[in-house]
């Protein structure tokens, strides 16, 4: 939501191989400032390796960047890539500078997700990232945020932190002069709240965006008219059952985001900031009320319907811009996925509280527009209000719910910063631990983005799984199973790929509130874990497995075969276990 909800917040708080080179020089278009890491402990370097970009075209150069490594490691080191269980990609590392990925005979890497490594020349591993190859753009919304445009900003962590993450699309959240006058401050000014803007950084912002693959957005809110601007717009506001203008205190208040007059002038400010600024398309925001109103002169509006054609006359006036509709606890979902965005974006509040509701959030969400990117904003208050073990291992359930069933996140940007808060500048500054884990979780899910996102994957859980199923059996030796998110479980979730059966298994053993913003206990031990599968072809299925909490790549399991079934035995189970089921 935009800075208005600062004020709303106070009332209402919310819940080498052949053929590969060592490219000891920069990629073609690099990073204007690639910087080394300025190790915790002097005498101890810590490696690290970033992608040059969020995502790869077809045939691109693929360069990571490695860092932290020097002169020192003993041995000969290597950087490879691996898809669906198999090396894709591989490079020579002699120390600190850029790689280029190519397969084992100088071919371009596949399309889809890799996992990758920095490894000594003894296998241990040092350093991992992930990258994507896509035809046509990335397969899914990874978005971030930034708030602050200070004059003569520095903007490398900024940077380093959405290439880690693989952010495609950047948030540029309060930006603007005023909800309803988004360049009337001139060149600098303070934001509504005081908050000092610098447009020369906001442009320096998105050019070095785009030259690692992301877009940057606006914040725009569709209906929102601050005080100085309201006598204005008080012939369109939208009314109470009192008569009252729908506000926000003396803050803001809202007029009808499909009035013909507001809509001319809405997009006549979009455009200007297209062509003044630079920004490629917009977050379109709103706050999740009124759902109907009166206007001035007692025509009744169906606030879901004036938002439609708000969005649809900003395509209709910007038809290559990106836009995100800000659909406030899933309002109005349904109707917006009807129109051309480009993400079906769903802020979550209660009574959205539980890890069953974010599922199901996701999985209506890619039903009503199948293909579309989904992201859930989910502000995970518990960083601030919990020991850090127990907020990791909520954080580690939000993501396994969410990357599971096919949503990405909008949950942290800046250099390395968690939201907590709806107003977002008062966010949270993540510990090295903590963003340790959310550049891993990422990882993981760009390296399996095959098995997350696309049109393709379905849910098939309660026709394969559970009882009366026996297709894929699934049994610890410690505790039960379920196919819900229920408290002292482990929960089962089957799904079909195009590249075979995969199994999301989530354990909740030491669960007692299934929430998403609550603090959780380290999960407990399962015990021996097998997955029983129902047999197709006369060999044994091959078996695959991937933690995010390990070395985060597919490895085989050992499958045993006894009449029709198979059956393979699982790696231990810490918060999440992904099992593909090869197809052959």
């Amino acid at each position: 939501m935009g800075s208005e909800m600062c004020i709303r917040d106070r009332r209402h708080p919310p819940r080498p191989s052949p053929g590969v080179i060592p490219w000891r020089h920069p990629p073609p278009h690099p990073p204007r400032h690639p910087r080394g890491v300025t190790p915790a402990r002097r005498l101890r370097r810590v490696a690290r390796i970033l992608p040059h970009r969020s995502w790869y075209a077809v045939g691109q150069p693929v360069a990571i960047e490695v860092r932290g490594l020097g002169d020192e490691s003993g041995s000969p080191s290597q950087v490879s890539a691996h898809r669906l269980g198999r090396l894709t990609g591989r490079a020579a590392v002699a120390g600190d500078g850029w790689v280029e990925l190519a397969g084992p005979r100088g071919e371009p890497l596949a399309v889809g997700g890799h996992t990758v490594e920095l490894r000594t020349g003894a296998g241990a591993l040092l350093a991992r990232t992930a990258i994507e190859v896509a035809p046509a753009g990335p397969s899914a919304v990874r978005y971030g945020f930034v708030t602050a445009y200070e004059s003569e900003r520095d903007l490398h962590g900024v940077l380093d932190w959405a290439r880690a993450m693989h952010v495609t699309a950047i948030q540029c959240y309060d930006w603007g002069y005023r909800h309803a006058d988004l360049l009337g401050g001139g060149e600098q000014y303070a934001d509504p709240l005081g908050n000092p803007v610098d447009l020369a950084t906001v442009r320096r912002l998105i050019a070095e965006l785009h030259a690692i693959g992301a877009s940057a957005l606006g914040y725009a809110a569709v209906y929102a008219v601050g005080a100085q601007e309201w006598p204005d717009w008080i012939g369109h506001a939208l009314l109470d059952a009192t008569g009252t203008a729908y506000a926000l205190g003396d803050f803001l208040r809202v007029v009808d985001p499909a009035a013909p007059a507001w809509l001319a002038h809405l997009g006549a400010q979009l455009t200007a900031a297209v062509n003044e600024i630079g920004f490629d398309g917009f977050h379109l925001d709103q706050y999740g009320w009124p759902k109907a109103a009166l206007r001035a002169d007692g025509t009744p509006v169906d606030v879901a319907r004036s938002f439609v054609t708000a969005i649809e006359a900003v395509r209709d006036l910007l038809p290559e811009a990106m836009l995100i509709f800000n659909n406030v606890n899933d309002f109005p979902t349904v109707a917006t996925s009807q129109t051309a965005l480009d993400a079906t974006y769903i802020e979550v509040w209660p009574p959205h509280e539980r890890l069953a509701d974010l599922a199901g959030l996701a999985l209506r969400a890619r039903g009503a527009s199948p293909g579309r990117s989904v992201v859930l904003a989910a502000y995970p208050s518990v960083f601030t209000r919990a020991p850090q073990e127990e907020a990791h291992e909520s954080a580690r359930l939000l993501l396994a719910t969410a990357y599971s069933h096919g949503a990405t996140l909008l949950m942290t940007g800046e250099a390395g910063r968690v939201l907590t808060d709806p107003y977002y500048p008062r966010n949270h500054e993540a510990a090295p631990a903590t963003r340790e884990l959310l550049t891993r979780w990422a990882d993981f899910q760009l390296g399996h983005t095959d098995f997350l996102v696309g049109p393709d994957i379905t849910d098939v859980t309660g026709s394969f799984a559970g009882r009366y199923n026996d297709d894929v059996v699934l049994t610890f030796s410690g505790a039960p199973t379920s196919i819900a998110p229920d408290p002292g479980t482990v929960w089962c979730r089957v799904t079909r790929t195009p590249a075979g059966l995969v199994v999301h298994i989530v354990n909740l053993t030491a669960v007692e509130q299934p929430v998403w913003d609550g603090p959780q206990p380290p999960p407990h031990d399962a015990g021996a874990g097998f997955l029983r599968l129902r047999r197709v072809h006369a060999s044994a299925p091959r078996v695959w497995t991937a933690d995010p909490d390990t070395d985060g790549r597919m490895q085989p399991c050992r499958v045993t075969v006894s009449g029709t079934h198979a059956t393979a035995a699982l790696p231990p189970l810490r918060t999440w276990l992904m099992v593909w089921i090869e197809s052959r």
